[in-house]
């Protein structure tokens, strides 16, 4: 690995790949993300989170770089805290989903993800850090407008069957995908992942895919560990990441990233 070039552009997941399970950033980890940018490499994190929930992360990395943001639908500058592009649901689509759902499969319950804040319908059981802060009251209507990712969560089913119905019904209207341990299924406007938005980003810096290394755990990687040159699963990730990739390091909680990193650069 060693005879290899450095890579310009290193893209990584944070929950459950970057960061520990406890959420915090390692300190070999912040030193090896700090050794990628002195290289002249691009850092990018691509993360399911909203921005709102990246404040401690960009503290951690001393407020450097950019996060693709809510699976592709922000991207958001760390060095700013704001919000530089979006790719939101349209109020029409998201009717229409919710309704497509709700029509075919009981007991789902809703929230949204805007560009800032986030609301949820009153059965909604918050998770992550939500769970936690619970900031949002619950609403009436999930739908009145326009929305950086909906989130369906069903109290049973599991994640990946869950993901598969919501496809079927409406993956002609977004694009749905998951990064949790429950029936927990986010979707973005039609087209909008990971991929998408870090491949716009690395076309803008003349940066070729094969240029890329990126670091996952959950389905919502996959469309960026496809399309990046070099790919890398923790050792924790989910079934069908450690079937996709190129590499496998590490856990998250044994710096598996930091690992690879420190090699690469």
């Amino acid at each position: 690995m060693h005879s290899l070039p450095a890579p310009r552009l290193v893209a990584t997941d944070l929950d459950g790949t970057a960061l520990r399970h406890d959420g915090t950033v390692s300190p070999r980890t912040v030193a090896a993300f700090a050794r990628v940018e002195e290289s002249g490499a691009l850092l990018v994190f691509v993360t399911g989170r909203p921005p709102r929930w990246m404040g401690g992360v960009a503290s951690a990395v001393r407020h450097h770089g950019l996060a693709i943001c809510a699976n592709g639908a922000l991207v958001y500058d760390l060095h700013t805290e704001r919000i530089v592009e979006s790719h939101l649901i349209e109020v029409d689509v998201l009717r229409e989903v919710v309704a497509q759902l709700r029509a075919n499969v009981s007991d789902l319950v809703f929230s949204v993800e805007y560009e800032a804040g986030f609301a949820h319908e009153s059965d909604f059981l918050l998770g992550g850090l939500d769970r936690r802060t619970g900031e949002a009251p619950p609403v009436r209507s999930v739908t009145a407008r326009p929305c950086a990712k909906l989130l369906a969560l069903h109290p049973r089913m599991d994640a990946d069957e869950l993901q598969a119905v919501v496809h079927e019904l409406v993956g002609h209207l977004v694009t749905a995908t998951h990064s949790s341990r429950r029936g927990l299924i986010e979707m973005s406007a039609q087209g909008v992942t990971k991929a998408t938005a870090l491949a716009a980003l690395a076309k803008e810096q003349g940066i070729e895919a094969a240029e890329v290394v990126a670091f996952g755990d959950m389905p919502n990687d996959l469309p960026m560990l496809s399309w990046a040159g070099t790919s890398y699963a923790v050792a924790n990730a989910h079934p069908d990441v450690l079937a996709a990739v190129d590499h496998v390091t590490a856990t998250n909680d044994e710096d598996g990233v930091a690992q690879v990193l420190e090699k690469l650069f």
